[in-house]
């Protein structure tokens, strides 16, 4: 909606894609209806699709500020534990049920994860690239002063076990 709709083929960000039955908006007179779509989750959109060789998705919405849980309330029958939902204060919840309760938690997971990594402040954009390039050269240059041999790799240093040093190890290879 806010973005263009990208083909379901551009495999490029794809973090999870499955079948999911998604809850529909509409309410009818039985209640709520549930539709088999190809659900794509990229790095930071969710689209649905009819099926797995649409071109252009159903619907797709921002996953930033959403939150996701297990939501075995949303069916009385024997696939509520299958079940999860996308909640954001203010905006539309998403109802979803997978093809099997780990597969839900799995789905669950993923979103999480994600969701973490887009309210962490240290998740590498292009220019917090540059800054920690900057930072990293700038504690490889202070190495270089205090040795003499940096070229090495450190290969011909005595290794000094400080505690919490050590993810300062330059490794083979690199």
């Amino acid at each position: 909606e806010e973005n263009p709709p990208k083909p379901v083929l551009d495999t490029g960000n794809i973090l999870k894609q499955g079948y999911l039955e998604k809850r529909s908006r509409d309410h009818g007179f039985f209640g709520s209806e549930w539709h088999k779509r190809w659900c794509v989750l990229n790095r930071k959109t969710f689209y649905y699709y009819a099926n797995e060789k649409s071109k252009q998705p159903k619907g797709s919405f921002s996953i930033e500020r959403y939150s996701a849980r297990l939501a075995s309330h949303v069916r009385k029958d024997s696939r509520k534990k299958s079940c999860f939902e996308l909640t954001c204060p203010g905006k539309r919840t998403y109802e979803f049920t997978a093809p099997s309760p780990a597969e839900a938690e799995d789905w669950v997971d993923q979103i999480q994860f994600l969701l973490k990594d887009l309210s962490s402040l240290t998740i590498p954009c292009e220019e917090e690239e540059e800054e920690e390039e900057e930072l990293y050269n700038d504690v490889d240059s202070s190495d270089s002063m205090n040795t003499s041999h940096n070229t090495t790799l450190n290969q011909d240093e005595p290794k000094v076990e400080v505690e919490g040093e050590d993810i300062y190890e330059v490794l083979p290879g690199k």
